[in-house]
């Protein structure tokens, strides 16, 4: 268990290294203060994975440091159960000139294994980090991915009560993160608490019971991943074309409806509303329930309040845990939609086909202007989640799948021996 109460913490900022020796001859101050953590309080319980997201610079590493003692807080206090372990900054407690053996015991004694536990998870280490003979080579001959590897590998096999995944993790390559990834899961499933921190939404609300979003050093938002997460998004997209402008997010209850189809947008100016969103069988019914394989039509009726030049409409579609396994826009499908002028309704439709796993899966639309790079735009007009609910049953003809969607696979067996 992790515990923080009231937690803050500043740092003296300093424009040269001599104004240091000036502030303490002449008993001015020569420095700025910058407040990284402001009144931070949470609780991490046994058994829990905590996701904290934020921009850069908005206090995460800063909060990891103090919660595994590599710092001390200004004020406040931290109280944690067990030991810590897990990947910071990639390469701490490493010395370069050691081989990968040799750092495996140092590394291990800072993290307060004795030397008998040392010597008897020496080779589950070793083979967990799969480094071949480069395990007795020095590791200033090492890669950023295989630093990585032994980081971790001496990490999770420390016992540790709770275990902190930072964005270290992004280096490894694709294959050792989702070793990587299996091993956290078990860890989790032996009652094991992680702290997530990743700029990666999706896995932070797969992994995650529990999200914190900080932002200027304070958490401005806690919750379910899901709810945390699309906060995260909106207040994103907000100061993409508002600038530092606080985000209000109005969260349904748990059990709530779908958002109200002429409420205010979760992210974007509100200068498009969306009149209406419809749902379209194969007859052109209006349907909340399709059969999975069946085409389906969304439609969207939205209203421009000013003059668009270069308006782009997008869809998106979640599952019940809000992972998106569907996303596309006009621009990236090579559409060049007509220019709106103010008090203009348009029709939008979508047509596609209901390629998914039976299950609850909900309507997202947004609305941009001038489109740039692969997928940006200058404007967001109107972005919001969770518009309209659908679900998708069984295909009694279909193969039996699991996963996300059916990939309709074929396949051919012949004895060649």
């Amino acid at each position: 268990m992790i515990r923080a109460e009231h937690v803050s913490k500043h740092f003296r900022l300093y424009r040269k290294p001599s104004d240091r020796l000036k502030e303490i001859l002449l008993r001015r101050s020569y420095h700025s203060v910058h407040q990284a953590l402001e009144d931070i309080s949470f609780q991490v319980d046994d058994g829990q994975t905590l996701g904290i997201i934020g921009q850069n610079g908005a206090g995460k590493s800063t909060l990891l440091k103090i919660l595994t003692g590599v710092l001390l807080p200004d004020s406040g206090r931290v109280r944690v159960s067990g030991r810590i372990t897990g990947l910071l900054e990639l390469g701490t407690g490493f010395n370069l000139e050691m081989s990968g053996i040799e750092n495996i015991r140092a590394n291990a004694m800072l993290l307060g294994m004795g030397a008998d536990q040392i010597a008897s998870r020496r080779e589950a280490i070793i083979d967990f980090a799969e480094l071949g003979e480069f395990i007795h080579e020095p590791l200033k001959t090492y890669s950023s991915g295989m630093i990585m590897r032994l980081a971790f590998a001496i990490a999770i096999h420390a016992d540790p009560s709770c275990f902190v995944v930072d964005e270290a993790l992004s280096v490894g390559d694709a294959y050792f993160q989702q070793k990587c990834m299996r091993a956290i899961q078990d860890f989790r499933a032996r009652g094991g608490s992680i702290l997530f921190v990743s700029h990666d939404m999706s896995a932070v609300k797969a992994l995650c019971d529990h999200a914190l979003l900080l932002e200027g050093g304070r958490i401005i938002d806690q919750g379910l991943p899901k709810d945390v997460v699309d906060h995260y998004h909106a207040m994103f997209l907000h100061r993409s074309h508002q600038g530092d402008v606080p985000v209000v997010i109005q969260r349904p209850t748990e059990h709530a409806a779908p958002r109200s189809q002429n409420s205010a947008p979760l992210a974007g100016t509100g200068e498009v509303e969306l009149v209406k969103l419809e749902m379209l069988n194969a007859q052109g019914q209006v349907v909340e329930h399709v059969t999975s394989e069946a085409p389906l039509t969304i439609v969207a009726h939205l209203l421009a309040h000013r003059d668009l030049d270069q308006p782009h409409y997008g869809i998106g579609i979640r599952n019940r845990f809000g992972h998106s396994v569907f996303e596309t826009n006009t621009y990236c499908m090579g559409q060049t939609p007509a220019a709106l002028t103010a008090g203009e309704t348009v029709r939008v439709e979508w047509r596609v086909v209901a390629n998914l796993i039976k299950g609850d899966y909900s309507m997202t639309v947004g609305v941009g202007n001038r489109p740039y790079g692969t997928g940006s735009f200058d404007e967001i007009l109107f972005f919001s989640h969770d518009l309209a609910m659908l679900k998708v049953e069984v295909d009694p003809d279909a193969i039996r799948y699991d996963g996300y969607f059916n990939m309709h696979p074929d396949v051919s067996i012949q004895t060649v021996g």
